[in-house]
């Protein structure tokens, strides 16, 4: 193909509709008319010989042709980006870049009130997506869906086209209904730390994505020789907070998150009886991403907004509310 006569503008369709799956959402991203990116797409698969997309249910799947091309394209398009788009020619109160966010129900939480709140006063025209996590593959999250910064939880080892930044430490705090009966039988005030053998007895219920009945807390249970009685899971913190507001169950809870959700559940707060080893919360993108003057100014507003995840010191043993 000689390429003197490629629109290069139709990598930018190209990549438009690799993240969405829609001709109406990536005109939408890319701030075009529906029937534009339909002429864009038809000009691509005359260029490259390939269907490129074909339709599945409302959406559109892309062929083994366009999955091998979404990373170099994506690549490219972010390189030119770097290489023009240096800090004195981003001006985020003019961008109308549409930014994607993974993270779990906890992101939503804490993160994108007050990140949507800067964006309506300093970039108005910048959109923010918050998405599902790939659970388990949280690479492809970030190589294949599309998604520009994933909130990533845990130790573990990244890719090495994965740049990252420490984003907060989440400590945990033991949830329960205000009116829980076993708490008030045991006469123990909010803020305290709750006894072992109480902690155990009693049900607990969890968060995980992939429906597992055993996480961070069983294993400090079990360095301790003890056990706990975990009665059911949910793949969102949200649904945790309001089975346990609305029974007898007890949940181990990131602190940062337990605190959002105390007034608004009707929870009571308490340390844990064990220590609780902190979860690192990441930022993570894709290396190519790195030298974007856009994504470094998105990527630096999200670190900044979640400053006060940052301040909550760790939870003191029998001072759960400090």
């Amino acid at each position: 193909m000689n390429i003197s006569g490629f629109d290069l503008n139709l990598l930018r369709v190209l990549d438009a509709l690799l993240r969405e799956g829609s001709t109406v959402r990536a005109a939408d991203r890319l701030g075009l008319s529906q029937p534009a990116v339909s002429s864009a797409l038809g000009r691509l698969r005359q260029v490259l010989g390939d269907p490129l997309f074909v339709r599945k249910g409302q959406g559109m799947e892309p062929t083994l042709v366009a999955r091998n091309l979404a990373a170099p394209v994506r690549d490219i398009l972010e390189r030119v980006e770097g290489l023009l788009g240096g800090s004195v020619l981003f001006d985020p109160a003019r961008s109308e870049m549409i930014f994607k966010i993974g993270g779990s129900d906890a992101i939503a939480e804490v993160l994108m009130s007050p990140l949507l709140n800067r964006l309506r006063r300093d970039a108005p025209r910048i959109r923010a997506q918050l998405v599902d996590l790939v659970p388990e593959n949280y690479a492809q999250t970030l190589e294949r869906d599309g998604v520009d910064l994933a909130l990533i939880p845990g130790h573990r080892d990244f890719p090495e086209w994965v740049d990252r930044r420490l984003a907060f430490r989440a400590d945990y705090l033991v949830v329960a209904a205000r009116d829980n009966p076993h708490l008030a039988a045991a006469g123990i005030a909010e803020g305290d730390e709750m006894p072992l053998d109480l902690f155990c007895d009693l049900t607990h219920l969890l968060f995980s994505a992939e429906g597992r009945l055993s996480a961070v807390g069983d294993t400090a249970l079990a360095a301790l020789g003890r056990k706990r009685r975990v009665v059911g899971s949910l793949p969102v913190f949200s649904g945790v907070a309001r089975a346990v507001a609305e029974g007898t169950s007890i949940a181990l809870m990131p602190a940062q998150l337990a605190r959002v959700f105390r007034d608004r559940y009707k929870l009571s707060l308490y340390a844990a009886p064990m220590e609780v080893p902190e979860t690192p919360i990441y930022m993570c993108w894709h290396r190519r991403a790195t030298s974007s003057a856009g994504h470094a100014w998105m990527r630096d507003l999200v670190y900044e907004v979640m400053a006060p995840m940052r301040a909550v010191r760790k939870v003191q043993r029998g001072n759960a509310r400090a």
